[in-house]
């Protein structure tokens, strides 16, 4: 193995925690990743890593050499890709929260593909937080004001949001007509912040102002599908973007209410380390997603 790819054997190993989830993200039997460590350790005369039977760490050294690595990779990379017809090629992790996945990124994806061919993409679906570094991910797409200061966000969208619920469930508590007719027997579905753990209240703007409101809970839920399909199902009211709930309107299993006093939109934001410098494929796929991003 050269230099370099036991430069990139190093980075992926710190930023995997593992020899083993490195070599899997390289496509390198472990042994090849282990020996590659050690050459540049007698090289350098220092030691990289601290080895534990469940944990990988760098060493001050490492941390220092780590930084270094990923600024030279980066700069071959892009030195490469101007002398072979100027296109980035090779993998991209992206982890975006499921619905934004099926209906914003994939349907513009074969434009982007086509335009890099080169480029690869791996795309995880979740809801929760993502250690970037720690998992092998490049970047992620959420919806939601970023709380992460170590994370450069990039606002892509504001998304239009809107409280409803069944007309099962309007028929039984009634149509609102205002804010405190809320207080009135209504109850609402529960989402728990994935960060805190705690209820989202819902919100309304009123006269240029955010009021908050909680009602009681039936159900309460962490993930965006089953939230929406507790509404249809009559347990309470939500609030949700509005693309996402356009085909029950649609059907009629769901309607809207208090269109008056609506929520404040969501932001969603492209997030990636602060200190990690962007490889060239990563850097236009970011560039591409940011420019072209339309809210639906």
């Amino acid at each position: 193995m050269d230099r370099f790819d036991a430069m990139k054997a190093f980075t992926r190993i710190v930023e995997r925690r593992s020899f083993t989830q490195a070599a899997k993200d390289l496509s390198l039997p472990r042994s090849s990743v282990t020996d590659a460590v050690k050459q540049l350790e007698e090289r350098l005369g220092v030691r990289l890593l601290q080895r534990t039977t469940r944990h990988v760490s760098p060493t001050l050294d490492g941390e220092a050499y780590y930084q270094r690595c990923v600024s030279l990779l980066a700069d071959l990379e892009e030195a490469d890709a101007a002398f072979v017809g100027g296109q980035p090629k090779g993998l991209v992790r992206v982890d975006v929260q499921g619905t934004l996945a099926r209906r914003v990124v994939l349907p513009r994806l074969p434009e982007f593909l086509e335009r890099y061919p080169g480029i690869e993409l791996y795309m995880s679906e979740g809801d929760r937080l993502v250690d970037l570094v720690r998992e092998g991910v490049d970047c992620v797409l959420r919806a939601g004001e970023p709380k992460d200061s170590d994370m450069v966000a990039r606002r892509v969208a504001l998304l239009e949001e809107v409280t409803c619920a069944s007309p099962a469930y309007l028929a039984r508590h009634g149509v609102p007509e205002s804010i405190d007719a809320l207080q009135q027997g209504h109850r609402m579905v529960g989402f728990r912040s994935s960060l805190t753990g705690s209820l989202i209240p819902l919100e309304f703007q009123v006269g240029g102002e955010v009021r908050h409101v909680v009602l009681p809970t039936t159900m309460s839920v962490n993930g965006a599908e089953t939230f929406v399909a507790a509404a249809r199902l009559g347990l309470g009211l939500i609030q949700a973007p509005r693309y996402r709930l356009e085909e029950d309107f649609g059907r009629g299993t769901l309607v809207p209410v208090l269109p008056q006093h609506p929520p404040t939109p969501t932001p969603v934001s492209l997030m990636y380390p602060r200190n990690r410098q962007l490889s060239p494929r990563v850097r236009v796929f970011i560039d591409w997603l940011t420019r072209g991003f339309t809210a639906p």
